[in-house]
C-alpha cells in the first residue's frame, strides 16, 4: 500500500509524466546526431556532396547546437523553460521538415544547421526541468534514467538509419531520417503543451538577459568549433582555417571581461564563474568534454569502416552498435543508482570499460579477418557501451549536483556546450585522420588493408581521449577521498 496521500501520488505521477516528455525529445535530438552517420554514403550519392558538405552535415549540426545552448539555458531560467522548450520542439520539428523536402545538398546543410540551433534550444530546458522536478537521491536515479535512454539513442541510432535506408531504397532512404522526426515531433508537442510545469523557482531579482556575455560567448564557441567542423583530412583543406582560433581567443578574454565587470556593477551575468569554482561542476565539464570527443567519433568511424571498407550496408553496419546500446542502457540505469554511494569511483570505472573496449577494436581492425570483423567488433563495444553507461548518467548527476536549481538550465547548457565542442573536436581529428590515412594510401592491390590503417589510426585518437577522460577522473576521486585538513 502507498504511503504517499492522493494529491501527493498525483503530483508524483504528473513529475514523472513531465520527465518522459523530456526525455523522449532528447531521444529525438540525440538520435539526429547518431542515425545521419549511416545516411551520409547514401547522401553523398543521392545529392552529389563532398567531404566538405558531409563534414557540415555532421559537425555542423553540433556547432549549431553549441552555440545556441547557452543563451536558449539563461532564457529559460529567468523566463519560462516550458516556453523555450516548446520553440525548441517546434523549430527542431519544422527544420525536420526542410531537411527530408532538400532538392541539394546546401539546402540539406542549411537544413542541419537549423535543426542543431533548434535542438540547442530545447536541450537546456530539459537538463533544467530535471533538475527543477527532482531533488537528492531521486534526482540521481531520474538522471540514470535519463542516461540510459541517451545511450540507447546514441548507439541504436545507426541501426534505426540503417533500417530506414533499406525500407527507402539507397537513393532516397536518407529523407526517412529526417521525415520520421515529423509525426513524433508533432506527438511531442502535444504532451509537452498538457504536461511541462508551468510555473518554475527564478533567480531573485533578474530579469534581464546579458546579451553582450551571451554573443561574445557566441563568438568565441563559433571560432573555436569552425576550423575543426571545416576540417576533412581532403587535399583541399585551407590552412588558413586555424586563424579563426586567433578570434577564439580575443572573443575569451573578451567575454571573460565582460562577465566580471557586469557582476562587478550588480547585474547577473550568462555565466557565473562561481560554478567554476566547485570543483564537482568543473571536473564533470571536463570529463564529460573528453568522453563525448571520443564516442560520437567512435560511431562515425566504425560506420565508415564497415560500409566502405567492409562493403556492409547500412543496416548491418548499424547493428554493430546495438550490443554497446544495449550494455550501456543497463548500467546507466545501475550507475543512477551507484552514484549517490559511489561517487566519482563509478565514473572511473566507466571510463576505463570504455577505453578498454574501445581500444580492444584496434588489433580486432588490424588482424580479424572480414568475415569475423563484424562480430568482435561487436563483442568488444558491448564492453565499451557497459563503460559509457557509468559515464553519462553519473558524471550528468555529479555535475549538477552542488549547483543551485535557479541556475539549473546555463549550468546544465555550459556542460552541453563542452560535450558539443567535444563532439565536432574529436569527430574533426578522428575523420579527418581517417579520410587522411585513405588519400594517402590510394592505390594499394588491397582497398581493405587501407581502410583497417584508416580506422587503426582514427580510433587511436579516440582512444587517447578516453585516457585524458580517465586521468581527470582519476584526479577528481583523488581529490574527494584526501582527508580534510
Amino acid at each position: 500500500m502507498s504511503d504517499l496521500s492522493p494529491n501527493d501520488a498525483h503530483a508524483n505521477r504528473v513529475k514523472w509524466e513531465s520527465f518522459w516528455v523530456c526525455v523522449g525529445v532528447a531521444c529525438l535530438t540525440i538520435l539526429d546526431l547518431s542515425k545521419i552517420n549511416v545516411g551520409l554514403p547514401s547522401i553523398e550519392e543521392s545529392l552529389h556532396g563532398g567531404a566538405t558538405e558531409l563534414q557540415l552535415i555532421v559537425a555542423g549540426y553540433a556547432l549549431a547546437f553549441g552555440l545556441a545552448l547557452v543563451p536558449s539555458g539563461r532564457l529559460g531560467d529567468i523566463r519560462s523553460r516550458r516556453r523555450m522548450f516548446l520553440i525548441g520542439l517546434t523549430s527542431f520539428t519544422l527544420a525536420s521538415l526542410l531537411c527530408a523536402v532538400a532538392p541539394t545538398i546546401e539546402i540539406l546543410v542549411i537544413g542541419r544547421i537549423l535543426q542543431g540551433v533548434a535542438a540547442g534550444i530545447q536541450m537546456p530546458q530539459v537538463l533544467g526541468l530535471i533538475q527543477q522536478l527532482f531533488q537528492g537521491r531521486e534526482r540521481g536515479k531520474a538522471f540514470g534514467l535519463f542516461g540510459a535512454v541517451i545511450g540507447l539513442s546514441t548507439a541504436f541510432g545507426p541501426t534505426l538509419g540503417g533500417l530506414l535506408i533499406a525500407i527507402g531504397g539507397h537513393e532516397d532512404g536518407w529523407r526517412l531520417l529526417f521525415w520520421m522526426n515529423i509525426p513524433l515531433g508533432l506527438i511531442a508537442i502535444w504532451f509537452a503543451w498538457r504536461l511541462l510545469p508551468k510555473k518554475q523557482i527564478h533567480e531573485a531579482g533578474v530579469t534581464s538577459l546579458d546579451v553582450t556575455g551571451i554573443l561574445l560567448l557566441g563568438a568565441a564557441t563559433f571560432s573555436l568549433m569552425l576550423p575543426f567542423v571545416l576540417t576533412t583530412g581532403g587535399p583541399n583543406d585551407d590552412p588558413k582555417r586555424w586563424f579563426w582560433l586567433i578570434g577564439f581567443v580575443v572573443a575569451g578574454v573578451a567575454f571573460v571581461w565582460w562577465e566580471r565587470r557586469y557582476l562587478r556593477i550588480g547585474k547577473s551575468p550568462v555565466v557565473h564563474f562561481g560554478l567554476l569554482r566547485l570543483s564537482s561542476y568543473r571536473n564533470g565539464i571536463l570529463i564529460a568534454t573528453a568522453y563525448f570527443a571520443a564516442i560520437p567519433a567512435m560511431f562515425l568511424i566504425v560506420t565508415l569502416f564497415l560500409q566502405q571498407g567492409l562493403g556492409l550496408e547500412a543496416v548491418y553496419a548499424g547493428m554493430v552498435s546495438i550490443p554497446f546500446a544495449l550494455a550501456s542502457a543497463v548500467t546507466s540505469w545501475l550507475g543512477g543508482r551507484l552514484v549517490n554511494t559511489h561517487g566519482r569511483s563509478v565514473v572511473v570505472l566507466g571510463v576505463t570499460l570504455a577505453g578498454l573496449g574501445i581500444g580492444a577494436t584496434l588489433p580486432i581492425a588490424a588482424f580479424a579477418s572480414e568475415e569475423w570483423m563484424p562480430w568482435l567488433l561487436a563483442a568488444v563495444l558491448t564492453v565499451a557501451g557497459a563503460g559509457g553507461g557509468f559515464v553519462i548518467s553519473p558524471n550528468q548527476t555529479l555535475t549538477l549536483q552542488e549547483v543551485p536549481v535557479t541556475q539549473g538550465g546555463v549550468a546544465g547548457s555550459v556542460a552541453q556546450v563542452g560535450q558539443r565542442v567535444g563532439t565536432a573536436i574529436g569527430v574533426a581529428v578522428a575523420s579527418s585522420t581517417f579520410f587522411a590515412t585513405l588519400y594517402a594510401e590510394q592505390g594499394l592491390e588491397n582497398p581493405v588493408t587501407m581502410y583497417r590503417d584508416a580506422y587503426l589510426k582514427g580510433a587511436t585518437i579516440i582512444v587517447a581521449l578516453l585516457v585524458l577522460a580517465l586521468v581527470i577522473s582519476l584526479l577528481d576521486l583523488r581529490k574527494r577521498t584526501e582527508p580534510a585538513v
